[in-house]
């Protein structure tokens, strides 16, 4: 697996590697994580997954981290 790319938007880490012709996008929010897969093939520059966190896909990943969060806590809360 290579590393592609590391680096923190807006207190998400965000992972981008590469591994057996894809490319994986992992997220990261304290204990929560969102991972994607996105075929190479798909991609015709690495540069162009950018897309992933700066557009409408990364707005999604925040609202779901949100509901992921809310999921979470309420389920520990009930412990």
């Amino acid at each position: 697996m290579r590393v592609v790319k590391e680096f923190n938007q807006e207190d998400i880490r965000v992972s981008v590697f590469s591994w057996n012709n894809k490319y994986i996008l992992k997220f990261e929010l304290g204990p929560m994580e969102q991972t994607f897969k996105v075929p190479e093939t798909d991609v015709l520059d690495e540069e162009d997954l950018e897309t992933f966190w700066t557009g409408d896909f990364f707005e999604k990943v925040k609202l779901r981290f949100k509901e992921m969060g809310q999921s979470f806590r309420a389920e520990v809360e009930n412990l």
